[in-house]
Formats: structure tokens, C-alpha cells, sequence
């Protein structure tokens, strides 16, 4: 088991409704099949107490937690309170993310693009303030930080959501060379067009466009088979990056996107 008695916090444990199983959710699960006791955080409590449910399902072990990140003082509780249940973080897995209310250069309000900058940015420096101290007393742990292609490809009407996840790309890289004399390893999973709820239903919802032609839309964009990835491609991913595997890898910022960013011109 790639993570046993690893103790691992996934930010994001729940997920939006939909089809489809979101990347925390997914990853929270892996997590726990690995091996590791999760620390199942979210802003909305009863989606992540499913999320325990599941992973109760599979004898797996793991307890929940409500907090915004985009409020200092939960962050804080994050930290601590995984040492006051647990003794120790092994792990920090940074998921919360959203596109609702995104727009273009010249519609885009700018409050939404603060909202959008506190939860896709802010938070996950937050979350990290607070757990990095605990990882360098260690002198181990490993952050993976879930960033997005659309910091490297455009997307139509995706402004504040590329700027805040290039800010998560360099974020992880100057964390990473921060933290790397602690035996601290901070990596980023880059996920491409992924058929998850937040990816799906955000779309379906505040632009009335059909299910399944956005879906085809998608896949037919991506290079390998022409099919959208999954929450458990980059769950799959996340395992290996916390994993003893991955001991020599630290600010590195991995696409899973199915070649999608590999594509230039």
C-alpha cells in the first residue's frame, strides 16, 4: 500500500452535484485505499461526510471537517486540528477550485474576479502557511496542489481562473524550492478537460448548453483516443506524487490531460 499509515488532509473532500465523481471525492478515496487515515475537509460538511461514508464502504479510515479557505482562521483549524486527531500531516492535498462566475477581459466583474482569486489562489496559500511549519518540525510531508491546463492553454471565458491557477503553478515551484532543505516535497497536478461535476455542470448551468454536446465538444479536443479524463486519472496521480515512489520529484507541475498541453501552434 502506497500511502499506509500516512496521514493525508484532501481540501476539497466533497464535491458539486453531477454525473460524475469529482477530483477530491476520487482522491480522497484513493487515498484511503492506499492506505492513509484522511482528513476529509470542506466547505460543505455533508458532502464530504459522503465522502466518508464511501470510503467507510471499503473499511477504509477517515474524518471530516468544515472549513472556507478563504477564511484565515479555518485554515489554521485545518492544521491543527489534523495534528490534534491524527499527531502528524504526511500530506496536503489542495483541491478547492471554481469556475462559477468567470467571464472575459471585459465582462468580468471584479468581484468575481476577487471571489475567484480568494478561493482558487488565496486558499491554497492559506492552507499551506499553516501546514508547512508542521511538516518542517517533521522535517517530511509532500503538498500536491491541484492546478489546471488552463494555466498554459487558453480557454474561452476563463480569465480569473487561468491567472489564479498560473499563480498555483509558481506558488508550488517557490514553495517547493522553500521547503526542499525540510525534507518537504510540494508538487502540482495540471488536470486538462476532465469530465467532473465542476468542470460539467458549471458550464450546463450558467451557459444552458446541452449535456452531451459538451461533452463531445470536449473530448473531440483532446489528442489521446479523443476522450476526457477522469477525477481517477489525477486521483491516480496524486497517490504517486504522495507516495515514497515520487521521494526524489518536488516542484514539479504534471499535466494529466491526455496530451492536451503538449500541442503548440
Amino acid at each position: 500500500m502506497q500511502l499506509k499509515d500516512k496521514i493525508a488532509i484532501v481540501v476539497g473532500a466533497g464535491q458539486s452535484a453531477g454525473e460524475t465523481i469529482g477530483n477530491g471525492r476520487a482522491t480522497a478515496i484513493r487515498f484511503a485505499r492506499a492506505g492513509a487515515q484522511v482528513l476529509l475537509v470542506d466547505k460543505d460538511v455533508a458532502s464530504a461526510e459522503e465522502t466518508a461514508r464511501m470510503i467507510a464502504q471499503e473499511k477504509g479510515s477517515a474524518s471530516v471537517l468544515g472549513a472556507d479557505i478563504t477564511i484565515e482562521g479555518d485554515c489554521r483549524a485545518i492544521a491543527e486540528t489534523c495534528v490534534q486527531r491524527y499527531g502528524r500531516i504526511d500530506v496536503l492535498h489542495n483541491n478547492v477550485g471554481t469556475l462559477r462566475g468567470d467571464g472575459g477581459s471585459v465582462d468580468l466583474s471584479s468581484e468575481d474576479w476577487q471571489r475567484l482569486m480568494d478561493i482558487n489562489l488565496k486558499g491554497l496559500f492559506l492552507t499551506c502557511k499553516f501546514v508547512l511549519p508542521v511538516m518542517r518540525a517533521q522535517r517530511s510531508g509532500v503538498v500536491v496542489n491541484i492546478s489546471s491546463t488552463a494555466a498554459v492553454c487558453f480557454r474561452p471565458r476563463t480569465l480569473a481562473y487561468k491567472i489564479a491557477k498560473a499563480g498555483i503553478n509558481a506558488l508550488t515551484q517557490n514553495l517547493a524550492l522553500e521547503n526542499a532543505p525540510y525534507g518537504v516535497r510540494v508538487n502540482a497536478i495540471l488536470p486538462g478537460l476532465m469530465d467532473t461535476p465542476m468542470a460539467i455542470e458549471s458550464r450546463v448551468q450558467d451557459q444552458g448548453v446541452n449535456r452531451n454536446a459538451l461533452r463531445q465538444e470536449r473530448a473531440e479536443q483532446v489528442p489521446l483516443e479523443q476522450k476526457m479524463g477522469s477525477a481517477w486519472d489525477v486521483a491516480a496521480a496524486a497517490v504517486f506524487l504522495a507516495s515514497d515512489e515520487a521521494k526524489y520529484i518536488t516542484g514539479i507541475l504534471l499535466p494529466v490531460d491526455g496530451g492536451l498541453s503538449a500541442r503548440v501552434g
